[in-house]
């Protein structure tokens, strides 16, 4: 039931995004929703591969090249999402950014009253 619920708060994150910046489009929910699908499988698969692959150059910027690892699963799911459209990188960083931004927004919706995070 948590998988559905963060599947669907991606979704609508995705939706969202796409609306405020105009360098990324998602032509309709359906692809909203494969979109978070692939985003998910990337982050899940993909990206811990990559991050162990670019430490170094992670431990150098002090964290800061993790964002260009998002980006870039961004522009790959924007290659294997059809209907899914990310005009460049920067575009591809803001939806990144943005992103996560909505997602904490939507997911304080999802706690319940009584549990505080300490």
């Amino acid at each position: 039931m948590q998988l559905i619920i963060r599947l669907i708060i991606t979704t609508i994150a995705v939706l969202v995004t796409d609306l405020l910046l105009s360098g990324v489009h998602a032509a309709d929910f359906m692809t909203g929703l494969l979109v978070a699908v692939v985003l998910g499988l990337l982050n899940t698969f993909l990206k811990p591969l990559l991050v162990l692959l670019t430490l170094p150059v992670t431990l150098l910027t002090l964290g800061l090249f993790l964002l260009v690892i998002n980006a870039g699963i961004v522009l790959l799911a924007a290659r294997i999402v059809p209907g899914f459209v990310v005009e460049s990188f920067w575009w591809a960083l803001g939806f990144s950014i943005l992103l996560s931004i909505v997602q904490g927004i939507l997911q304080s919706f999802d706690r319940p009253k009584g549990s505080e995070q300490r």
